[in-house]
C-alpha cells in the first residue's frame, strides 16, 4: 500500500470527539495504513490519538465568552495550523467547532492550498450566518453533513458534499431489562417519575445556566416527592457538574451519573439512564437528538450571555432551535429560550409531559421520523463518512 495515509483532525467539543472516533473506527476498518494526529478528547484517544493539547481549551461558545480568551484561542490556532504543516499530512478534517477549526483551516489553506481539507458537519446555515458557507468555500474543500437537507447548500457555493447520515441515529440503545434494573438500582418505583437533567457540556452553560436547571429541580422534587433525578455529567467539566449538583442541595432523590466514578461503563450507564427516564429537561443541541434515539420525551431549555442573546435573536432565521423540531417538520418539543427561559414555565411544560399522553405520543412520534431522516437502518455513519474521506482523497478501501 506504500506509505501510511496521514491525517489531522480537530474536535473542539464532546459531540465533535465522539464524531472523530466514530469516523477513526470507520477508516481503520476501511484501511490498516491509517496514522492519525490531531486534538480530540477521551473518545478519540481512545481511538489511538495523541492530542496536541487538551480540548476543553476550546469549550467556550458565543461572542461574549469567547472574547476573554481571544488571546489564548488565537495562540492554540496557531499551534495547531503548524503542526497540521509540520506533520506533513495528507488532509486536515475538522470536526464541528467551526469558530475555531475553520480558523486554523484558512491558516493551513494559505500555507498549504493544495492540502484537502474536510469539514465533518456542515455549519448551520440553514439557521443563521448564511454567508458563512461561501467563506468557508475558499478554504474547505469538502463536507460531510449529517443532515439530508445540507448537500444542496453547501454545492451550491462550490463545495463537495456527502450527506454521511448522524451518528446518533444508529446509537445502540440500552435493552429495556438494562433501564429497568437503572431504575431498580436508584430506588425508583414503578409510577415515579424519573426527571434526566442535562444542562449542558461546557463550563460557561454550566455556569450559566445551572442556577435555572437546580431551581426547576427543586420545583419538581416538590410538586412530586416521590421522582427521582439523574444528572449524567459531561466527563470533561465532571468536577464543575458536581459542585454544581451538591450545591443545589436535593437530598437523596437526586443523583449524579459521574463518569469518573463509572470509568469505562459510563456510555452503557449513560445509555440506561437515558432509556430509563420518564422525561428530561436539556440544554439545546445535540442531546436532543440523543433522547429523540432512546424516545425519551423532552423539554429544552437555554440562555446565553446577554450580548450572544441580542445577536442571536438578530440573526437568527428560524423559530426553533431543536432539531427534532427542524427535522420532523413538526413543533412538539417546547423549548425555553433566553429571557423566555424562567423556572415556572419550564416546569408547566414539565408537569405536561408527566400527565399528558397524547403530548408524549407526539414528542415520541416526531422522535421515530427525525431518527428515520438521520439515517436509522441504513449503512453506519462512519462507514459511510470513512469512504467520503477516502474518495476524496483518491485512497482505495483495502480492509
Amino acid at each position: 500500500m506504500g506509505r501510511a495515509v496521514k491525517l489531522f483532525l480537530i474536535a473542539g467539543e464532546p459531540s465533535g470527539d465522539a464524531l472523530g472516533a466514530s469516523l477513526m473506527a470507520g477508516l481503520k476498518a476501511a484501511r490498516s495504513d491509517i496514522e492519525f494526529s490531531g486534538i480530540g478528547g477521551p473518545l478519540m484517544q481512545a481511538e489511538g490519538l495523541n492530542s496536541l493539547f487538551p480540548v476543553s481549551d476550546l469549550s467556550v461558545m458565543g461572542l461574549a465568552e469567547v472574547l476573554p480568551r481571544l488571546r489564548h484561542l488565537f495562540k492554540r490556532r496557531d499551534q495547531a495550523a503548524n503542526a497540521v504543516i509540520e506533520g506533513q499530512v495528507d488532509a486536515l478534517i475538522t470536526i464541528d467547532s467551526p469558530d475555531f477549526c475553520l480558523r486554523v483551516a484558512k491558516q493551513v489553506k494559505i500555507r498549504a492550498a493544495k492540502l484537502p481539507v474536510i469539514h465533518y458537519v456542515a455549519p448551520t446555515i440553514w439557521a443563521w450566518r448564511a454567508g458563512r458557507a461561501r467563506k468557508m468555500a475558499r478554504f474547505v474543500d469538502h463536507v460531510l453533513a449529517l443532515f439530508p437537507f445540507e448537500p444542496p447548500l453547501m454545492q451550491a457555493v462550490g463545495m463537495g458534499c456527502d450527506f454521511v447520515g448522524h451518528p446518533v441515529a444508529q446509537m445502540p440503545q440500552a435493552a429495556p431489562e438494562d433501564c429497568s434494573a437503572y431504575r431498580a438500582g436508584l430506588g425508583v418505583g414503578a409510577g415515579d417519575p424519573m426527571l434526566l437533567m442535562l444542562p449542558g457540556s461546557r463550563r460557561g452553560e454550566i455556569a450559566r445556566l445551572g442556577p435555572r436547571f437546580g431551581q426547576v429541580a427543586r420545583g419538581f422534587l416538590q410538586a412530586h416527592p416521590r421522582a427521582h433525578i439523574v444528572l449524567p455529567a459531561a466527563p470533561a467539566i465532571a468536577d464543575d457538574v458536581a459542585q454544581m449538583m451538591a450545591a443545589w442541595d436535593l437530598g437523596p432523590r437526586a443523583h449524579l451519573l459521574d463518569p469518573r466514578a463509572a470509568g469505562a461503563d459510563y456510555p452503557h450507564q449513560k445509555s440506561c439512564a437515558f432509556g430509563a427516564a420518564d422525561l428530561a429537561l436539556a440544554a439545546s443541541g445535540t442531546v436532543s437528538l440523543e433522547l429523540a434515539a432512546a424516545k425519551t420525551p423532552m423539554v429544552i431549555a437555554y440562555d446565553m450571555a446577554p450580548l450572544s442573546r441580542v445577536l442571536m435573536r438578530w440573526m437568527l432565521k428560524i423559530d426553533t432551535v431543536t432539531l427534532v423540531n427542524l427535522i420532523s417538520e413538526t413543533r412538539h418539543i417546547p423549548e425555553f429560550l433566553g429571557k423566555g427561559f424562567e423556572p415556572a414555565p419550564v416546569l408547566t411544560a414539565l408537569e405536561r409531559l408527566v400527565s399528558d399522553q397524547t403530548a408524549r405520543n407526539d414528542q415520541i412520534q416526531a422522535a421515530e421520523v427525525s431518527m428515520a431522516r438521520l439515517g436509522a437502518g441504513d449503512r453506519d455513519p462512519k462507514a459511510r463518512a470513512a469512504e467520503a474521506v477516502l474518495r476524496v482523497l483518491g485512497k482505495e478501501i483495502v480492509g
